[in-house]
């Protein structure tokens, strides 16, 4: 039986997933991106330095990402180490976007796959948010409208928490995580100059100064977000572990896990970082080789050569294109499916015993919940590792933010050569992020983005290989194949960003 199960809602951009469903069980999935954007085609013959900029526009949850890795590739291709002011800046930009995304994944986007928001009706406290939801929610539900008190309702058939105290804090969690992912947003733009979409981001550095004052707002924005991570984020996936435990079971991808690690803490940004790169397969850790990547379009609307390097990759839409399912590549490392994301960057950086907080904080959270570190490969893994990697990066961006100094440069100076090439890693919330320009002319000739969702999204490869969010539905137990919240569960674990994706 072949069942349509979109559009997801609840993510960035527009997914659909196909699923063909057997005595209750998944047998094949095909994520399906349904748009085409042509980023890499808008910078051709464009001044390098607007990359930064109008790569942004990929997306407006994770544009500081974009505009990171595209720094990194400008300085690797111009010859330009930044000062370590610069360097610094571009982690606490971009740590405070991650703390951000993570608050908005679980609490607006994910959560409420679990919590029931009619537990409310049964709230009889006196906290004033409270009463003001559910007396919303009565009214709602007594409108007689289609859709009432969206978007909570209508929802999937399926369980929920049943516990109302749980549910409860759960819900006024949901309300205060919006008033924390502001403050998280405003550290952004201490440095970046705004939020959505940075402008002080810059090749060589940030162009804004590292004064006191400016240093104090951010430390202090980021205290509040860590105490709400601590007090509430982590206690409220731990009791959706504890309702769910099934789910570190379900939602396993079926390949390696790719990681290019995160927030230098030397000039260099590929030198030591906060959290290691690296390629995952069987419990082994490589180095990771840009080489290796090549991305695949026979199911793709591209009619364009398959399999190339990112350095040779080529644009060429075909949307009436036979046998093609989706606007999205299919990305593969040395020809095999990877997942990217937060459960890939805990993972690589455990196995290699690289940060031992992250090691700690691992071997705590899985002794809590009585499973393997293999299970972080699942619904709950991913859910778990977005939390370990907001406790790893808060405590750290406290720490950097400290490390600025007041008297010194922000900014190198900059040279763009007339023939160059570069590359530029780093991590986005959802996952691995990599550029890649060309300049001829002192202009940009080739742009290449490899997006973490175009990793975790991407159709079947040239031989027919499912990618990760495919292959983390197949084999999945579904109650009810016309609805199958389990799936929705598994999709919405991944925070798909399709406007990333398809860009």
């Amino acid at each position: 039986m072949r069942i349509e199960i979109g559009p997801v809602t609840r993510l960035e951009g527009h997914l659909n997933v196909l699923t063909t469903v057997k005595d209750n069980t998944i047998v094949e999935a095909q994520c399906v991106g349904e748009m085409f954007r042509g980023f890499e085609m808008i910078l051709r013959g464009r001044d390098p330095l607007d990359a930064q900029q109008i790569t942004q526009r990929i997306c407006g949850v994770c544009p500081y990402a974009h505009a990171i890795a595209s720094s990194y590739a400008q300085e690797q291709a111009f010859g330009l180490r930044p000062p370590p002011n610069g360097r610094i800046m571009h982690n606490l930009i971009q740590g405070a976007n991650h703390l951000y995304d993570y608050l908005f994944h679980f609490y607006q986007l994910a959560a409420l796959d679990f919590v029931d928001i009619t537990a409310v009706l049964k709230y009889s406290g006196k906290d004033a948010s409270l009463v003001k939801v559910r007396d919303w929610v009565k009214a709602e539900l007594n409108s007689g409208r289609k859709y009432p008190a969206a978007p909570f309702l209508p929802r999937l058939e399926g369980r929920y928490i049943e516990d109302v105290d749980a549910n409860v804090s759960a819900i006024k969690h949901y309300l205060e995580a919006m008033e924390v992912q502001k403050v998280a947003n405003q550290a952004s733009a201490i440095f970046g100059g705004k939020f959505p979409h940075a402008t002080a981001i810059f090749p060589g550095g940030c162009t804004q100064e590292a004064r006191i004052d400016l240093i104090a707002s951010y430390r202090s924005k980021i205290k509040q977000v860590r105490h709400f991570i601590h007090e509430k984020y982590l206690p409220d996936v731990m009791a959706v572990a504890a309702t769910f435990p099934e789910y570190w079971d379900i939602g396993a991808s079926q390949g390696g896990f790719l990681s290019y690690g995160m927030l230098p803490r030397t000039p260099a940004p590929d030198s030591d970082r906060l959290m290691a790169g690296g390629v995952l397969f069987n419990g082994q850790v490589t180095d990771v080789d840009f080489e290796r990547i090549t991305q695949d379009i026979g199911h793709s609307k591209y009619s364009s050569a398959s399999g190339q390097s990112v350095r040779n990759s080529a644009i060429s839409p075909d949307p009436h294109k036979e046998g093609a399912y989706s606007w999205i590549k299919a990305p593969r490392y040395h020809g095999d499916m990877v997942e990217v994301g937060p459960a890939a960057r805990i993972m690589v950086d455990y196995h290699q015993g690289h940060n031992p907080q992250i090691r700690q904080l691992v071997d705590h959270f899985i002794g809590q919940a009585g499973i393997r570190p293999a299970q972080l490969n699942s619904v709950l893994g991913r859910h778990l590792c977005r939390v370990i990697c907001s406790v790893v990066i808060a405590d750290f961006l406290l720490e950097e933010c400290e490390r600025l100094d007041p008297a010194k440069p922000t900014m190198a100076e900059l040279v763009i050569p007339k023939e160059a090439e570069g590359f530029g890693a780093t991590e986005a919330s959802r996952g691995g992020l990599l550029h890649y320009l060309r300049l001829e002319d002192h202009k940009i000739a080739t742009y290449e983005c490899v997006v973490p969702t175009t990793w975790n999204a991407s159709p079947q490869d040239d031989r027919g290989r499912p990618g990760a969010m495919e292959s983390a539905l197949v084999g999945t137990k579904v109650a009810d194949p016309q609805q199958q919240i389990e799936a929705n569960r598994i999709i919405r674990s991944f925070d798909p960003c399709m406007a990333c994706s398809v860009h």
